[in-house]
């Protein structure tokens, strides 16, 4: 396939677009920063974003590259299909609990990352513990989406993958940080207009794909078998308890991260705030639905009918590549091209989100509150710029091993999950937690977590859960062990916070060991 020039001068016109709309919220980011604390500025915008803007940049955190081509590649799987697409309810069901039940007790205090609370209530030893899960979720996850929009562009502009994400990665990178949270929340504003212009709207993208000669019906193919099973898939009963493992890790998983809070906290009020959450929440599954139906296309087509010709994506080993390839093959030029730089829009901004988040905690909650407590606050700013430099470039490095990054992002995801949401829900509504606890409970979650094994890093279990099962030498846990080790983390830092207090009143521990 030729290199395709119509294609890649799109491309390059839109990273210049977001680019000027980024030095641009720089600009004005300086010019409003009059008589404000810079360093609140650049993580938090002043907690002056409004409604519309909070709105658009909360709902294209979640909705990334990996979001959307995730979503089309679960309903294109034979073994898989809708009912396993759980991403869309779940995210949409989190932002709800989160603007319900975190928002107030966040926004009241007037915290600045996802982290002041923990280090507040436990210390700051065990605030550096509890940064490390999440700051790997937020570089490994950097890393995935570059490298999921550089294979997306060796499919359909035919360049190398690495280009892409050297280019993708220096953009996100200068733009984060000129403006800090004020560019990547206007530049958020485009994607997300680009995204619904060129994949969502119902005269784009989606009509060709359907009317494709070698697609069939999808209504007929939802429910019948044609070219594979009926894209509408089916829960059988052994998997009932890892679908429900996968839903609730989903749900109260993606609660915990600084890209969330950092979208509520610049809110203008607690009311704003919650409106954000909700309202996000909303977007995020409407935003869902072009990918199940360029998915549920994928699995409808005769793809001997077309250029891409047998055998198909899933037997090539490429149905991760599923959304491109449909955009490619069974929509006209123009047509894909307007679809990449959906997807690229949806990986930008996805990106630049982690990347703020990752050097939000390190500047605010490592080099401000551990290394330099004296720190001026153009120290903690530039402390803060110079960690999303390293972090970026790191992830960038990372995302030319595409296959084992994805699968420390989930690993690390998990631990997020395991560690850290029973640690935030214990400081917020739990203040008689200790430092005691959250140190056993940090232990126990990560053991059993670790324990439970991984299968796509070959990690064997050492812990087998009820129903683990060996498939093609491969251990798997169909037990809901994420959920079973996140509760008993939770139980864990109640009780021996409990225990270490009544030891301390009662004087069977000396003072001098009570260090909470």
């Amino acid at each position: 396939m030729a290199l395709n020039i119509p294609g890649l001068v799109s491309l390059s016109v839109f990273f210049m677009l977001t680019l000027a709309a980024g030095i641009w919220a720089s600009w004005k980011s300086k010019k409003d920063q009059q008589n404000r604390n810079p360093t609140e500025m650049a993580i938090v915008g002043g907690r002056n974003i409004n409604a519309f803007i909070g709105l658009f940049t909360a709902t294209a955190t979640w909705v990334g590259g990996a979001y959307i081509n995730g979503t089309a590649e679960i309903v294109y799987l034979p073994s898989k299909g809708l009912l396993w697409v759980q991403a869309p309810v779940g995210f949409a069901l989190s932002l709800v609990i989160g603007g319900f039940f975190f928002v107030n007790p966040m926004r009241s205090k007037n915290y600045v990352t996802v982290m002041d609370p923990l280090q507040e209530t436990y210390g700051n030893v065990m605030g550096s513990l509890l940064f490390i899960p999440p700051l790997l979720g937020e570089v490994f996850w950097f890393a995935a989406i570059l490298a999921s929009l550089g294979a997306t562009m060796r499919v359909i502009l035919d360049i190398g993958g690495s280009l892409a994400i050297i280019v993708s990665a220096c953009t996100v990178i200068l733009y984060t940080l000129l403006g800090g949270l004020y560019s990547v929340a206007y530049t958020d504003v485009i994607q997300l207009v680009f995204i619904t212009l060129s994949l969502a709207s119902p005269w784009v993208c989606i009509p060709f794909a359907l009317v494709n000669s070698a697609t069939e019906s999808i209504y007929y193919t939802a429910t019948h078998q044609s070219y594979q099973d009926p894209w509408i898939g089916k829960i059988e009963k052994q998997y009932l308890g890892r679908w429900l493992d996968d839903f609730f890790y989903l749900v109260l998983g993606s609660i915990p991260w600084q890209t969330y809070f950092q979208r509520v906290l610049s809110a203008a009020s607690p009311g704003q705030a919650r409106l954000i959450s909700y309202l996000s929440g909303l977007g995020c599954f409407s935003m869902a639905i072009p990918s199940v139906l360029i998915g549920a296309v994928a699995a409808s087509t005769d793809w001997n009918q077309t250029s891409y010709g047998l055998p198909s994506p899933l037997e090539r080993g490429e149905s991760a590549m599923i959304l491109p390839l449909v955009l490619h093959y069974l929509c006209p030029a123009y047509i894909s091209i307007a679809g990449l730089g959906a997807i690229a829009a949806a990986t930008m901004s996805s990106a630049d989100s982690a990347l703020l988040s990752a050097g939000s905690m390190f500047a605010h909650n490592i080099y401000r509150k551990i290394l330099r407590k004296k720190a001026t606050e153009m120290e903690v700013l530039w402390a803060m710029r110079t960690s999303m430099l390293v972090f970026g470039a790191g992830a960038a490095g990372l995302a030319f091993y595409s296959s084992s990054v994805y699968d420390l992002w989930f690993l690390s995801g998990e631990l997020v999950y395991a560690l850290l949401f029973p640690q935030l829900c214990c400081a917020l509504f739990i203040p008689s937690t200790n430092t005691y606890g959250s140190a056993a409970g940090f232990l126990v979650g990560l053991l059993l977590r670790l324990l439970a094994g991984e299968p796509a890093l070959s990690i064997p279990p050492v812990i087998c859960y009820p129903a683990c099962s060996l498939v093609n030498g491969t251990y798997s846990q169909l037990f809901p062990f994420k959920i079973f080790t996140m509760l008993l983390t939770l139980g864990t830092i109640v009780a021996v916070s409990y225990l270490a207090a009544v030891l301390f009143q009662r004087n069977l521990l000396p003072r001098r060991w009570d260090v909470c």
